[in-house]
């Protein structure tokens, strides 16, 4: 007879080593279908040029049009340098998401979906929700923004100037000290947006297209137009407090690019994305960068960086010099970028749970696509509310200082990915085989360098010991050479990118050093999420996936023949 006692230790023993067993588990993806069977599966409608605009939506927004200000104050005119220094970080993220969407062209699921192949289950479940409350929080204060710069658009006309009470655009009426804050006109917008993407694929894009090619056209506008304007003397001096400056603003800034990642997402719903996604990916990046730079070379310019406004840098610097007429382009701007970088953001959220639902690590009510108008209606939907309800009743805006710990993650661990299935077994180094495989080897120099890519930044953040902060950085050059010298590695299909594995490598020592930059209240964020999605792995996710069910139980729009070979 076997004791209580025992039964419940064997029993114990018994859930740990399946929770275990599921949490390791890998996607294995393979062949497409070849798009046969269509009936109720998302529909490839989306070109090279929609990409590079749904890339140049995500990210032209708040950035170009608030941020500027805010490190030029610290930066001064070397703000120009930040945003070059975060555009040349962005490209390192950038080649490795290029060459995974390449790689994986068929399946929605962007940096989750990678990490699902490269590594395991549960690493790939915390990676989505670290993304998923960034994405959760960021549309909620976009859309307050929004709500905020369109009422300002409609108070240029003499009829509405002053009738805008604050609970209908500005801000909004605060009760228990400012926590919860009424809104009216940011769920008003979401509902119309949510609407639009439930529409389907091809009408949001349309939208997406042309909102983003008005605001592309604007800051052109407002770069010649301001050139006019430029007084050299306003750039001396031009780092008035230090190149440590200039770095902890390529810090800030480095979140106006991470609209890349909505091309990624989009994987499934690209006419060709073998070659499409890895270029929509680049070109879009290199575009928002060049007019980030040039934007703080006018505005720093035009007047002295002391001067620049906090709230609206670029109207208030134009408006200065007597130009109120491009100040209406820029309100004008202002509104089709958010409402872009908006839209962009509820889209990449609803495919994201669409892949996990798929997977069986969400219900599978996430999982559906209207049968006529092909877009996951309900995940969708899902977005639409939770932006809708938290833009509507709370202060979001005083979350953002934990905002970006997802996306630092996901980049982090998508640069990793490219390393990993990239690596093959290499036949020469056998001996070390008895005590250690070559893939746990990789796995535990990646982590060394992530880790001390975290303890250089608070060294550089807290003006420690610089000896420690070289101590680090040799250990994360052993480990890369350990990664270079003891690994081989194969030539992926399609996207490759170059000099694997330094290029990953110097993205995620970079990104665990911006990490380390965070408020400290993100980090008690990164560990709080990532308990709470142990937690429902555990009682949810361990018994429903199904890491091979992408693959033979829904109806995927295979990549044209054509693409494929």
């Amino acid at each position: 007879m076997v004791s209580p006692v025992a039964a419940t230790s064997s029993g114990g023993r018994s859930s740990f080593a399946g929770f275990w067993s599921s949490a390791r588990r890998r996607k294995s993806i393979g062949v497409p279908s070849d798009g046969s069977d269509n009936s109720g599966g998302l529909v490839r409608s989306l070109g090279l040029f929609d990409l590079i605009l749904l890339g140049i939506g995500a990210s032209i927004g708040a950035g170009i049009f608030v941020v500027t200000g805010t490190v030029a104050h610290d930066a001064g005119p070397g703000v120009t340098v930040s945003f070059a220094l975060a555009g040349a970080a962005c490209v390192l993220n950038a080649l490795c998401y290029a060459e995974l969407s390449s790689r994986f062209p068929a399946v929605v699921g962007g940096a989750y979906l990678y990490t699902y192949a490269a590594f395991n289950e549960l690493t790939a479940f915390l990676v989505f929700t670290q993304l998923m409350l960034d994405y959760h929080i960021g549309a909620a204060s976009i859309a307050r923004s929004l709500a905020s710069y369109f009422v300002s658009l409609l108070e240029l006309l003499p009829f509405f100037k002053g009738h805008f009470p604050s609970w209908i655009g500005h801000g909004g009426i605060e009760f228990f000290g400012g926590v919860v804050s009424i809104n009216i006109l940011a769920p008003i917008l979401l509902v119309i947006l949510t609407v639009i993407l439930s529409c389907g694929v091809k009408e949001s894009s349309v939208v997406n297209s042309f909102m983003t090619a008005t605001k592309v056209v604007i800051v052109i506008i407002v770069i010649f137009a301001g050139a006019f304007e430029v007084d050299i003397s306003n750039w001396s001096p031009f780092a008035p407090n230090g190149f440590k400056a200039i770095v902890t603003g390529a810090t800030v800034v480095f979140f106006s690019y991470v609209g890349f990642d909505a091309v990624a997402n989009s994987a499934e719903e690209s006419k060709k994305p073998q070659r499409d996604l890895p270029i929509g990916i680049l070109a879009s990046l290199l575009v928002c960068a060049m007019l980030y730079v040039a934007v703080c070379l006018v505005i720093t310019g035009m007047v002295p960086y002391q001067f620049l406004g906090e709230e609206a840098p670029l109207a208030e610097a134009f408006t200065a010099k007597g130009l109120k007429f491009v100040t209406v382009l820029i309100s004008i701007g202002a509104v089709a970028g958010l409402t872009t970088t908006l839209l962009v953001g509820l889209y990449v959220q609803s495919r994201l749970y669409l892949g996990l639902a798929r997977d069986g690590l969400l219900p599978a009510i996430f999982s559906k696509v209207h049968l006529v108008r092909h877009t996951p209606i309900h995940s969708q939907v899902w977005v639409g509310i939770v932006a809708t309800i938290m833009a509507g009743l709370f202060n979001v805006h005083q979350l953002s200082h934990i905002l970006s710990v997802g996306t630092l993650t996901g980049y982090s661990v998508v640069s990793a990915c490219v390393i990993t299935l990239r690596r093959k077994d290499k036949v020469t180094n056998q001996v070390s085989q008895k005590y250690i495989t070559s893939q746990s080897e990789g796995t535990i120099c990646l982590v060394a360098i992530a880790f001390c890519g975290f303890i250089a930044g608070l060294c550089y953040r807290f003006n420690a010991s610089i000896i420690l902060m070289i101590f680090a950085i040799i250990i994360a050059v052993l480990g890369a050479a350990a990664l270079q010298f003891r690994q081989d590695y194969a030539d992926p299909p399609g996207f490759s990118c170059p000099a694997v594995p330094v290029i990953p490598i110097v993205s995620v020592f970079f990104n665990m050093f911006l990490f380390a930059q965070l408020h400290e209240e993100a980090w008690f964020r990164f560990i709080i999420v990532s308990l709470i999605a142990i937690v429902m792995y555990a009682f949810y996710g361990q018994y429903h996936a199904n890491p091979v069910s992408s693959e033979h139980s829904h109806a995927y729009h295979g990549i044209p023949s054509s693409e494929a070979a």
